[in-house]
């Protein structure tokens, strides 16, 4: 890697740092500006950032990046947020998440010619997670009702995980025959085996912590260096088994979660210390921060060189992506739950596709599938056309929304949207 990108990254970072506040009001999201400097320093530009020279480099930012978040993510997970946030996150999961899938992959089968039905199948899953992050203001926006802010919050921090076993699946069928694992070695290995060790190592993290904070013996510091340490050791051991390691942080998050939170507080340790929060902020922050390298390298070594072979199938897909292969499951899911059109168009709109889909798409990409430069070229196109649609919309459709929700709860105070009023949002 040149020095004088790694100068550039660093620059950005301070910029954008310096500036975070004021611009979270405007249209350059910090997923945005990162990723057109990428493009200005990969071969479109300055040529500084190619992933030919540095092929490693890209893979462990982003994985570390996807495995720190897939932690904290999990480790968040409270069962009193799905029961708070009533029908919405369980809908938009249980029948939106895999109704994406299953729409993307028809999408793909009519649009993308050439392709394997599994190769297919992997274009639909891929595409199918959300991240808010993309367009955070959507969700940070006070003026949207609490219940689709913490819905699509919620979502957001679980559809990855929920959708990594099909991922590993239809990669596995994808490629099987041709030198790779199986179907049934991927199910016992990636899943099966990689999911038992990550329950063990998150159980065990969150035993010692409790131990030691039952003592007063862990610090606050190191405390959030042990949080870091599970997922990093998780990783490591299913990669070592030729599992999924991602599979193994996500496990791990949950069973480090609800353990910890489980631990009686008459042990001597205060009831915020069992807040997984208080364990995973600096895991969390420190993803986030990788996070939006990613998309500085994603803007230079994947994007730049999609667009020297840019094709309108690419195109054509990705538009649908983002807009009904997305808004009809989820108009689906939601159909019955008392909404207004604007909140479900709200919702549907704000599916934004992030760092789990260039993840996904580049482990597909190092396959060496058949199809595997058409499926890289589209999960770009996809990616990069939301992080400019979702992040340009979100200041100008919170506040149109937030207008519309405040004038209809005049004439409608028993608005459905308006169920959370008296209640925090979840974070």
């Amino acid at each position: 890697m040149s020095e004088w990108a790694v100068v550039i990254a660093g620059g950005v970072v301070v910029g954008y740092a310096a500036l975070s506040r004021r611009l979270s009001t405007t249209v350059l999201s910090a997923p945005l500006v990162f990723m057109l400097f990428g493009l200005v320093i990969g071969p479109l530009g300055l040529d500084l950032l190619d992933h030919a020279k540095d092929p490693e480099a890209t893979k462990v930012l982003l994985e570390s990046a996807l495995v720190l978040l897939l932690f904290a993510d999990a480790a968040g997970i409270r069962a009193r947020d799905l029961r708070r946030e009533e029908f919405l996150p369980l809908r938009l999961l249980a029948v939106g998440l895999p109704a994406t899938m299953a729409l993307g992959w028809l999408a793909a089968w009519t649009l993308l010619p050439g392709l394997s039905v599994w190769e297919l199948a992997l274009v639909g899953i891929i595409l199918a997670p959300t991240d808010a992050a993309l367009g955070q203001q959507a969700v940070s926006n006070k003026r949207v009702p609490a219940l689709i802010r913490g819905g699509l919050s919620v979502e957001s921090g679980l559809n990855d995980g929920l959708a990594l076993p099909f991922f590993v699946l239809a990669l596995a069928a994808a490629g099987e025959g041709q030198g790779h694992p199986g179907v049934a070695e991927t199910f016992l290995r990636a899943l099966l085996l990689s999911g038992a060790i990550g329950l063990a190592a998150g159980w065990m993290g969150a035993s010692l912590l409790r131990w030691s904070l039952a003592r007063g013996w862990c610090g606050s510091d190191w405390r959030q260096f042990l949080a870091l340490a599970v997922p990093v050791v998780t990783y490591a051991l299913c990669v070592t088994v030729e599992g999924s390691g991602f599979i193994g942080a996500w496990a791990a998050g949950l069973a480090f979660g609800i353990h910890l939170r489980r631990t009686p507080a008459d042990q001597g340790i205060r009831a915020q210390d069992l807040d997984p929060a208080q364990s995973t902020s600096f895991t969390e922050r420190l993803g986030l921060l990788l996070s939006s390298l990613s998309f500085l390298v994603f803007g230079a070594v994947i994007l730049s060189p999609t667009l020297q072979h840019l094709t309108w199938r690419m195109v054509v897909y990705a538009l649908l992506s983002l807009t009904v292969v997305r808004m009809l499951p989820v108009a689906l899911a939601l159909a019955g739950s008392g909404l207004r059109a604007a909140s479900v168009a709200y919702i549907g709109w704000f599916g934004p596709r992030g760092l789990a889909s260039l993840v996904f798409g580049l482990l597909a990409f190092e396959e060496h599938l058949p199809g595997g430069t058409m499926l890289n070229g589209v999960i770009a196109v996809t990616v990069g056309l939301s992080i400019v649609l979702h992040g340009a919309s979100a200041p100008f459709l919170g506040n149109r929304y937030g207008d519309w929700f405040t004038r209809t709860l005049r004439v409608k105070p028993n608005l459905r949207e308006n169920a959370l009023a008296d209640h925090d949002t979840p974070r």
